[in-house]
């Protein structure tokens, strides 16, 4: 049916009135389509990083160790791991036995207690130094007693026979002013191989074995 004039006049300004409201509708602040087009995108990136496929693979500390296997560090050190073990005790022993003394004992009685302990040679030296003049009578007169015990810190050297561990000394000592307790950081090296270590030096940890 053809329109008349007025009629298509009154067409026209409906639909200018109808895609006006729609236009107003869709530019409202909040609508999707109002968003500007990156603002999607961008929200969904914190999502798709996440996802598997969108990073590279990063190995964790199990993964790692189960593509390379165990590593033996005693591969590559002139020692295993017993002889470390044992130089390590005996070592320990001795810096326990060389923070022990009492005041009724000799100098051949202190370095006894560490007999099989320590060389021939330090076994001489440690007894001259307990029956120093000084140090001896000053012991005496105090009647100090005193008793020893030891940490090693840590391995600071080692060759194919000799190591020289960080040993940290404690004495609790009594004597006639009282209880006290001391400690002191040495460097002390053994000789030897397998089960068979003996100690060799002890100096203070700030002197030397480097």
């Amino acid at each position: 049916m053809d329109l008349t004039q007025g009629q298509r006049r009154l067409a026209f300004v409906a639909t200018v009135v109808v895609l006006a409201g729609l236009g107003a509708f869709l530019l409202r602040p909040g609508s999707r389509a109002s968003a500007p087009p990156h603002a999607s995108a961008t929200s969904r990136a914190p999502a798709a990083a996440s996802t598997p496929s969108a990073v590279a693979p990063v190995a964790t500390p199990s993964a790692a160790a189960a593509s390379t296997g165990s590593v033996n560090i005693y591969q590559w050190l002139p020692f295993s791991q017993s002889a470390l073990a044992r130089a390590a005790g005996v070592t320990q022993q001795f810096s326990a036995d060389y923070g022990t003394f009492s005041y009724t004992e000799s100098a051949a009685g202190y370095v006894a207690t560490m007999r099989g302990l320590v060389t021939s040679q330090l076994s001489a030296t440690l007894a001259r130094g307990y029956a120093t003049p000084g140090v001896a009578s000053q012991r005496t007169q105090q009647q100090q007693v005193s008793s020893g015990s030891a940490v090693i810190n840590s391995l600071r050297a080692f060759g194919g026979g000799s190591l020289t561990f960080v040993v940290t000394i404690k004495q609790a000592m009594t004597s006639k002013q009282g209880k006290s307790q001391t400690s002191g950081q040495y460097a002390v090296t053994v000789n030897g191989s397998g089960t068979v270590w003996q100690v060799n030096d002890i100096e203070l940890a700030s002197a030397g074995n480097f």
